[in-house]
Parts: C-alpha cells; structure tokens; sequence
C-alpha cells in the first residue's frame, strides 16, 4: 500500500493525480456506513477513528460512467439540483458548461409532476447532489420513472438511485472536483472538447465561496 492506503496503480489510470483527489478529500465518507455500499465494494477501509474510506477506483470508475450516460441527454432535460449550499455553485458551474439545468436552494413541490405549474420542468434525467436532503426532487422522479444519478456517501440512503457516484458529497472541494470531471467528460462525450483536454477553469472555479453561503 502507498499514498495512505491507496493501492498502487499504472500512472494515468486515474482521471486526476491521486493527490488531487487527496487534496479535495473526495474519498473521506462518514463513521456511518450502509451494508449496500459496502456489499457493492465502494468502501475501502475504516480508518483508526472510524470514518469510512471509499474507493477511489470506483469514484473514478462511476465517474465515468456517469458522464456517459448524461451525455446521451438532451442537456436542456437534465436537471441537477442540490439543496445544500455547498453544492449550489459547482452545480451551476457544471451547468454553465454543459447547458443542464441548475436547481440550488428549495426544489418545489410539483416541479416534475404538475404541468400546470409555472415552475414546472420536463426532464429525462436527474442528478442529485445528495440524496438525504434532495429527497423531493428524488421522490418525484421516482414516481415519473425518471432515472436518478446521485452522488452518495457512506451514510447516504440509496432508495430511487440508478446509478451511485460514491464520494464525499459534503465538502466543498470534493464536490467542486466532482462537476469539474463530470462536466468536463460530458463535452469530451459529445465531442466538444478533445480527449485529455481540460475545461478553461480549474474545479477551484467550481468551489462555493464561503461569504456565498452567509
């Protein structure tokens, strides 16, 4: 083992530098874990005070994965909601460059199933920033037959989630290097930009601003 725990691996296999996602503490869970997540191997190990270590093969495994699958959307029918304030910049970042649709902050009763609403949205895909707190958004999209891809900690309810990101969904930085390589798959997947190329930004553009929460 090197790196903390981290197994060796042939350089390049990762999307990023393993110190990048070190740094932005994408792989730190909670001290609370599901026995889905660890029958289905995302967590690597349990550090000495408890708290759940992920994989970090499998966050840049679904990654991937993720990026194709909304890449096969109409972008203007992929909504993308975060109901915590951490996740409200990187998913509006993740939509300006992917022409998706932000919804940060309250999502509202209906917005999926009432046609009548003023507020109400079509979509045909869902990803949610974290599914304890963007519970409505889920649920609605549930009923609709909407597929949900959902980033997930350790202590995260899997319920309605076709398709799990683990990662650490409650720091800023995990979650900005998150959008930052999903949006940055997403135009590689459409042909937008060219295989190893970066977005113009770092996913340092992608992080919420303190003083942008208070």
């Amino acid at each position: 083992m090197s790196r903390e725990g981290v197994a060796p691996v042939p350089e390049g296999e990762f999307l990023v530098p393993i110190e990048k996602y070190m740094f932005a503490g994408v792989r730190l869970g909670t001290r609370v874990s599901n026995a889905y997540l660890e029958k289905r191997g995302f967590i690597f190990a349990v550090r000495h005070d408890g708290l759940r270590i992920f994989d970090l093969r499998k966050i840049d495994e679904r990654i991937r994965i993720a990026a194709k699958m909304i890449a096969r959307y109409d972008p203007s029918k992929v909504v993308v909601v975060s109901a915590k304030p951490y996740g409200w910049r990187p998913v509006e970042m993740f939509c300006k460059f992917t022409g998706c649709r932000p919804i940060t902050g309250r999502f509202i009763p209906g917005t999926f199933t009432n046609p009548r609403a003023s507020y109400y949205i079509e979509a045909d895909l869902l990803v949610a920033t974290d599914p304890k707190v963007d519970t409505q958004a889920i649920t609605e999209a549930a009923q609709l037959g909407i597929p949900v891809i959902a980033l997930v900690d350790t202590d995260t309810p899997f319920h309605f989630i076709d398709l799990m990101i683990p990662c650490n969904n409650k720091g800023r930085r995990s979650l900005a290097l998150i959008y930052w390589l999903l949006a940055k798959l997403v135009l590689i997947e459409r042909g937008l930009l060219k295989p190893g190329e970066d977005l113009p930004v770092p996913p340092e553009e992608f992080e919420t601003r303190l003083r942008e929460i208070e």
